[in-house]
């Protein structure tokens, strides 16, 4: 994962030795490779009414970017958009904020229509780095009457049940595509605006741009091929434990045995921790899963 790579110059903060090794093992593990070429990037802001280890109200925030290919689109951290065409490196003093932030929203990356007629889907659970790979299902949207403006475009409204949780999208046809953020797609027109019925989550366009990028895959050997279900079932059982809030790693009995690539890097007067180039925290918030069930 690109975040791997930012840690390489963190770390150089601490020890310059360790350039060369750990971009090593970072080309060892990982390469990208371009499946197809966007020629629309839009960026939401995702939100997440949750609480924090005191339990205390809180909204977990981050940018979503959504590149629309030919074949395929990619949902990801807007960070790693930003990373592939920019430099961007969230591991400074004034950006590391945001990337934390990120850490606390779950959202995972997803590529729609890649492979042909599949859906690929990747998240992590420290110390791992989860895969999955299913048949591309249509999502059962009633389409309604009802229309409203999001970014000055005229939006018609549709709703639909997705693993358990009902949502409530705005799409427009002037937007001439049936993609979404995450697995929001499908609609006779880009969402724009996608938000579940209890008010926990959202999706709300940012920006719409008109950019030719590439689309990446990252073949990534440190990754772990499971099911759709058994990832949405590890990540309830897991991150809705009651004791996650205060102690993100409680289910980790022996970090001895991770097999794993831990770097620490200086942040300020915090020491970080990234496992396999996602961050570590030392608390966490209550878990919101988009999916409650497969």
């Amino acid at each position: 994962m690109m975040a791997l790579a930012l840690t390489i110059g963190a770390q150089a903060q601490q020890d310059d030795g360790m350039d060369d090794m750990l971009a090593a093992m970072i080309a060892a593990k990982i390469h990208q490779d371009s499946i197809d070429t966007s020629s629309l990037v839009a960026v939401y802001d995702y939100e997440c009414q949750t609480q924090d280890a005191d339990a205390k109200a809180v909204t977990d925030k981050m940018k979503v970017c959504l590149q629309v290919g030919q074949h395929c689109t990619r949902s990801f951290p807007y960070r790693k958009f930003r990373e592939n065409t920019e430099g961007y490196d969230c591991m400074t003093p004034d950006e590391f904020p945001q990337f934390r932030a990120e850490s606390y929203c779950f959202v995972p990356e997803v590529w729609t229509n890649y492979p042909d007629g599949q859906v690929t889907v990747r998240d992590a659970i420290i110390p791992n780095i989860y895969e999955t790979r299913e048949e591309r299902k249509p999502i059962n949207w009633e389409l309604i009457d009802d229309t409203l403006t999001v970014a000055g475009y005229l939006c018609k409204t549709a709703t639909c049940q997705l693993h358990g949780r009902n949502w409530t999208a705005l799409y427009s046809e002037d937007i001439p595509t049936s993609a979404g953020p995450w697995k929001l797609c499908g609609l006779p027109g880009l969402v724009l605006k996608a938000e579940t019925d209890d008010g926990i989550h959202r999706f709300t366009l940012a920006s719409l741009q008109r950019i030719v990028s590439p689309i990446y895959y990252e073949h990534n050997a440190i990754t772990t091929k499971t099911s759709e279900k058994k990832l949405i079932k590890n990540r309830i059982k897991i991150f809705g434990n009651k004791l996650y809030p205060k102690n993100p790693t409680y289910y980790i009995a022996d970090r001895g045995s991770m097999n794993a690539d831990e770097t620490f890097c200086q942040m300020g007067d915090e020491i970080l921790t990234l496992v396999n180039g996602v961050l570590e925290d030392n608390k966490a918030h209550v878990y919101q899963p988009l999916e409650v069930c497969e």
